[in-house]
């Protein structure tokens, strides 16, 4: 069971670690309703009732992952009212870029919440990128006045910004939580002001790929072991020129972990909970298992002493990941 993380999401508890339902569609095949169900119902009776989701999480269809939601609300109603939902949004799903302009917000709202029906309550809307080409105080405006301010939904988020557009964001509308990436190979936050920014204004953090995209698990060995049509073969760090060197600090990690008795997922997710109390603030690790019996692993509870978080912090000190998380292309659009 997961502890209740110190601060709320849109005014609703939730608790330390939360749950992404991105990979249950993001694949060449959906994952059948059945096995998708019972890992979403292991994460809720666990306590990570934090839910994440994106109108544009499906690689047949955009939206196969809001439709996915819809049938897990309407076969079990009763989760509706436990879970608490953020959904990520505001992107052009014909152009593949961001749409911040004030019709492109309500088009993908309003769509979001066609899609679930009422089956369960938006609770955030998240801003997937910053969208260059239009003012983002309008965006952030449309969002408050037009539907929060209105009860149409929870709360807004943001992800991928700056520090600086956080700032700015608490200005014109109440931020209920920053998504960004966070692990042990992505500590940019910890870096940039983000942290404290979000200490400041009491804004929890929701961490995706806490696990680095499965590769700190210890489960990759090699390049060969990432399916041709993952998108991590597009990413820089999974690249074989810069694989290897990477797999040096899962071999750390996992000494580490093998030391205490806990798996090296088990290890990465504390650390990044407990890395959010050295700030002050909640960081809530939203990882994306598809297994009902990896859920379970990722929800033992785990908490490391001073001596192991020193320990874990040394080695990332002398460990430098090689790549970006993404791509030279993609890099661009983060911390705008």
């Amino acid at each position: 069971m997961v502890a209740i993380a110190k601060s709320p999401v849109a005014n609703r508890q939730v608790g330390d670690l939360g749950f992404g339902t991105m990979n249950f569609t993001w694949r060449p095949t959906n994952l059948p309703d059945e096995e998708a169900f019972a890992a979403m119902n292991a994460a809720l009776e666990r306590g990570a009732n934090f839910f994440v989701s994106g109108e544009f999480y499906g690689t047949q269809d955009p939206q196969d992952n809001l439709r996915l939601l819809n049938r897990y609300f309407t076969k079990y109603p009763e989760n509706a009212k436990k879970v608490v939902l953020s959904v990520k949004g505001g992107v052009n799903m014909k152009l593949h870029r961001p749409d911040g302009s004030p019709e492109g917000i309500r088009t993908s709202i309003d769509n979001i919440l066609e899609k679930l029906d009422g089956k369960v309550k938006l609770d955030v809307f998240c801003i997937a990128r910053v969208d260059p080409t239009n003012p983002v105080e309008q965006t952030w405006k449309t969002v408050k006045e037009e539907y929060i301010d209105t009860g149409k939904i929870g709360g807004l988020c943001l992800s991928e910004v700056k520090a600086e557009t956080l700032k700015k964001a608490v200005s014109v509308c109440p931020v209920s939580v920053l998504e960004v990436e966070v692990s042990l190979w992505a500590t940019e936050i910890f870096e940039n002001g983000l942290v404290e920014v979000c200490a400041e204004h009491n804004i929890p953090i929701a961490a995706y790929s806490p696990l680095g995209r499965g590769f700190l698990t210890g489960q990759l060995k090699s390049p060969d072991d990432i399916p041709d049509s993952d998108m991590r073969k597009r990413f820089d760090r999974f690249q074989p020129e810069n694989f290897g060197k990477n797999l040096e600090l899962v071999e750390s990690i996992k000494k580490i972990a093998e030391k205490k008795g806990v798996t090296p997922a088990q290890l990465a997710l504390a650390w990044v909970v407990q890395k959010g109390q050295e700030y002050n603030v909640s960081i809530i690790p939203i990882f994306g298992a598809t297994k009902e019996s990896q859920v379970i692993e990722n929800l033992e509870e785990t908490s490391l002493t001073k001596e192991e978080m020193a320990e874990i912090d040394a080695v990332l000190k002398s460990f430098k990941p090689i790549g970006g998380r993404y791509n030279a292309q993609m890099e661009r659009t983060l911390y705008q």
